[in-house]
C-alpha cells in the first residue's frame, strides 16, 4: 500500500513545524508521532511501519517565497 501524497505531506509539515530535535543515530528508532492525515484520519508512525519502510523526504525550498 503506498501512503497517499497528502499524508507525506502532512508529515513533512509536521516535522517542519515541532522544530528543532536531537539527531538520531544509525540504528536508533524514530520517536513515534501522529500526524492528521485525509479526512483528519489520524496516522501514528508506529502503525506505518507494520506495513513497510518508511521514508521522509523533505522539499524545504517548496514552501519559501520567489
Amino acid at each position: 500500500m503506498r501512503m497517499p501524497p497528502l499524508v507525506l505531506a502532512g508529515a513533512l509539515l509536521g516535522l517542519v513545524l515541532a522544530g528543532p530535535a536531537a539527531a538520531l543515530e544509525v540504528g536508533q528508532k524514530a520517536p513515534d508521532f501522529t500526524l492528521a492525515g485525509p479526512g483528519g484520519k489520524q496516522i501514528k508512525l508506529s502503525e506505518m511501519v507494520g506495513k513497510g519502510p518508511i521514508v521522509i523526504y523533505t522539499f524545504i525550498q517548496a514552501f519559501t517565497g520567489p
